[in-house]
């Protein structure tokens, strides 16, 4: 069904954007606001806009449709425009915070492990980073291993599926959150705006046996349903992370749910550590910025 949506011009503006000399985020500010245009425009009225957008979607659906969703809003997912989805998502956020513990084990373990590398941990926003040093991206995750592994050469790196992994950027999220961070991934030279696009074109580029992309779902998909699932945006995408998910009653990091989700898409994912996977956070992470981090949150 998602292979159907066509394309908007915006889209594919987005998707082939070139670079600019005289400014090393210009492209990318330009891809950053055209999305946020994009997604406005299509969820401004969805009943008015299935002819455009939503044509595979029933008048039933599009009737419990939140109207006039803005930028910031996004940052909730689908719950930004799914109007009964964001009742029992309020309900269920009221009721009880299950990653609250995890906060709590988070902080003991940046108190032991990573306060003398981090002396500020409300810095999770900036991350993705690109490292000007060593020409490369830097995840929050990566970040957190140098820490424990510049302590201890020996120590072992934690993965996405470890809990103190999950549990201190728990920590971290909620820290940034409590401070009134925004997203605020920079782009400052000439190899860090390559590696944006690099990430840009993973996003955008189908591949695997189902000939897929990133976008398919979370721009064109996104309000679109596969099975009981609607499809959320790519706006807004890395400011809830980590997330609960009540499907696994487990933390997520953004790795882990990107694996996934690329694993669904019909394709093997790239490690976690890996330039394909840091690049793509990188560009994900651009097009959230200056929206408020929101994390953890539940999930679906």
């Amino acid at each position: 069904m998602l292979l159907k949506i066509a394309k908007s011009s915006v889209v594919l503006a987005l998707a082939a954007g070139s670079m600019y000399a005289n400014a090393f985020n210009e492209q990318a500010e330009k891809d950053r606001e055209a999305l946020i245009k994009y997604f406005e425009s299509k969820f401004e009225d969805a009943e008015k806009n299935k002819d455009k957008f939503f044509a595979n979607s029933t008048d039933e659906e599009l009737t419990k449709f939140t109207k006039g969703v803005k930028h910031n809003d996004f940052a909730l997912g689908t719950y930004a425009y799914n109007s009964p989805a964001k009742e029992l998502y309020d309900t269920n956020k009221e009721a009880f915070l299950p990653y609250e513990d995890n906060i709590a084990k988070g902080e003991e373990f940046y108190n032991k492990s990573l306060k003398g590398c981090f002396p500020d941990p409300t810095v999770s926003n900036e991350y993705p980073k690109f490292d000007e040093g060593k020409k490369s991206v830097v995840s929050l995750a990566e970040a957190i291993n140098a820490c424990i592994t510049a302590a201890d050469p020996k120590a072992k790196k934690l993965g996405s599926g470890d809990k103190d992994m999950q549990n201190v950027q728990a920590f971290f999220a909620a820290k940034a959150m409590e401070a009134g961070k925004v997203v605020d991934v920079k782009i400052t030279s000439k190899e860090a705006a390559e590696a944006y696009e690099r990430g840009k074109k993973y996003y955008y580029s189908q591949r695997g046996y189902l000939k897929l992309s990133c976008a398919t779902c979370h721009v064109q998909g996104t309000g679109q349903r596969v099975r009981n699932e609607y499809m959320s945006p790519l706006l807004g995408a890395t400011t809830h992370f980590p997330a609960y998910r009540n499907s696994s009653n487990a933390l997520f990091t953004l790795e882990k749910r990107m694996s996934g989700c690329i694993n669904d898409e019909g394709q093997k994912a790239p490690k976690e550590d890996s330039k394909d996977m840091q690049e793509l956070l990188y560009f994900m992470g651009y097009m959230s910025n200056g929206m408020k981090i929101d994390g953890p949150d539940l999930r679906k």
